[in-house]
């Protein structure tokens, strides 16, 4: 890793206007697709994410600092998103920016959310990830599994209490798994 001075902790409530830019850092752009307009994020289908961030049972955000710089973030809610598995479970968002990709801090900040978790007594997470985003690796590393699916997206759930794991997504017409 090229930054041996980075710190992983937790955003301070002051810094949590910062989510909107890593929520946008966050969407992924195959090869080629030109960038939307950066008020994307106002969507209610992205406000989800971070209205009213801090208030809400499962909102965890940690984020990578170098050199007093934000490099990346992950952060967690109880909320109706596309990796929203039940109304238990927190969904999660990881974004670094691009220029510091590829570098470790995703896993490292993916790590520490998931202890995190753990700690606070969360039997599981969830995750949406789009099937051709390279971050799927990243998730599947971790212990993520498929839990349903659609023509462009998996929908990811990782269990963080020892035991049996969660029972596997219903399987579609064709035996893939597929969003309930």
């Amino acid at each position: 890793m090229r930054y041996p001075g980075l710190e992983i902790r937790r955003m301070q409530p002051g810094e949590y206007g910062c989510l909107e830019e890593f929520l946008y850092q966050a969407i992924y752009l195959p090869p080629g697709v030109v960038p939307p307009p950066r008020d994307v994020v106002h969507l209610p289908e992205l406000r989800v994410y971070t209205d009213g961030f801090g208030t809400k049972k499962g909102d965890y955000c940690l984020v990578a600092q170098a050199e007093g710089w934000l490099l990346g973030a992950v952060w967690s809610r109880i909320m109706r998103d596309y990796g929203h598995i039940d109304d238990t479970t927190p969904s999660l968002a990881l974004s670094v920016l691009s220029a510091y990709r590829g570098q470790g801090i995703g896993t490292r900040l993916l790590h520490a959310l998931l202890s995190l978790l753990q700690g606070e007594g969360y039997g599981r997470v969830s995750l949406s990830v789009q099937k051709e985003n390279p971050a799927l690796h990243l998730y599947q590393r971790a212990g993520f599994e498929i839990w349903g699916q659609t023509d462009t997206e998996y929908r990811m759930l990782r269990d963080l209490a020892p035991g049996p794991h969660p029972p596997a997504a219903p399987l579609g017409p064709a035996g893939s798994p597929v969003f309930p």
